[in-house]
């Protein structure tokens, strides 16, 4: 008992305060209501080190997740691209495929006069396709220090305009002996803010990859309205197996929202080897949809009564106690 007295200060410092600021002090608007929706995840293989080819074969991709897998399942709402579908996954390949984007949050953003090559086809194929899409994520050059590099997520209305950016908070820097050591932080800078976008159909909250494993961006996107959480990622043949699965499961069912991630396909005669498995999980914690480590399309249908459902059986979110634990998504 000593030792949460002892903590729960901490919760109060001045850092923690500025910190919860920059993300979480703005107003966020009230959430749209959740209606049932249609999700593809596009497992996106022969990313090479030909970017012309992969900017190519992702937009052949999206057409064809667009049409519902050329009619064997509905149209979708919105489709997702993996992490780094633009070029090779690896911290080495990272300054030589980075794109200068300038988007400003909350201003209108002209594509036509864009610098991102990407950025324009994701554009253009989010208008011609008639969805939303989350244009996975590029290696992101900042226009004000040419030295700093984000891996970044960007995301497109039905009618190609571009609404909102996420750069990957927390970098994959880990070396588990014997297995794999990666360092993300050689070439790129950890993104500042948490972010999400609104549809006519649901809230989505945006993470990339290694954000998965900090609940901390899925309990405040669940807080501040989302319904769904999506994580375009790159596990790996080490963490894939262990770890893959088990974060989506657990990152929905702690916060009663759908998780989904979206993997590049594997591919053995790469640098870096992709586990697969892109993924849906519901609010109770149940894989609704997934696949193997090929290139393939993930079709879910979002449903908002397994949402409602979930909540009010177990309603956890009605029970939480914080005048004994701190709100990390306070305001």
């Amino acid at each position: 008992m000593l030792r949460a007295c002892m903590l729960l200060p901490l919760c109060r410092t001045p850092l923690a305060v500025v910190q919860l600021r920059t993300f979480c002090k703005m107003s966020t608007p009230r959430a749209p209501s959740f209606i049932g929706f249609h999700l593809a995840l596009i497992q996106l293989g022969q990313i090479s080190a030909d970017k012309a080819n992969n900017l190519c074969h992702a937009r052949d991709m999206i057409l064809k997740a667009a049409s519902g897998d050329n009619g064997k399942h509905p149209k979708p709402d919105l489709v997702v691209l993996p992490e780094c579908f633009n070029s090779p996954y690896g911290h080495v390949h990272f300054p030589n495929y980075a794109e200068t984007i300038d988007f400003v949050p909350g201003q209108a953003y002209d594509v036509s006069s864009s610098r991102s090559e990407s950025v324009k086809m994701l554009s253009n194929v989010a208008k011609e396709s008639g969805t939303w899409l989350i244009g996975g994520s590029i290696p992101e050059r900042d226009s004000s220090d040419p030295n700093k590099l984000y891996n970044t997520t960007t995301v497109y209305s039905p009618q190609g305009d571009m609404v909102a950016m996420h750069r990957k908070v927390h970098l994959f820097d880990i070396n588990i002996p014997g297995k794999i050591t990666f360092m993300e932080s050689k070439t790129l800078t950890g993104g500042s803010s948490l972010n999400y976008f609104d549809t006519e159909f649901a809230r989505i909250g945006l993470g990339i990859c290694y954000d998965i494993r900090f609940p901390e961006m899925a309990i405040i996107a669940a807080r501040k309205g989302a319904h769904v959480m999506i994580y375009p990622g790159a596990f790996n043949l080490t963490t894939g197996p262990m770890h893959w699965e088990l974060l989506q499961r657990a990152r929905a069912l702690d916060n009663q929202i759908f998780v989904s991630t979206c993997s590049p396909a594997r591919d053995m005669t790469a640098g870096y080897h992709a586990w697969g498995h892109s993924s849906v999980v519901d609010p109770m914690g149940k894989v609704i949809a997934s696949t193997e480590e090929e290139e393939d399309i993930v079709h879910a249908f979002i449903d908002p009564e397994i949402y409602a459902e979930a909540r009010a059986g177990i309603p956890v979110t009605r029970q939480r106690r914080f005048d004994v634990y701190c709100d990390v998504s306070a305001t």
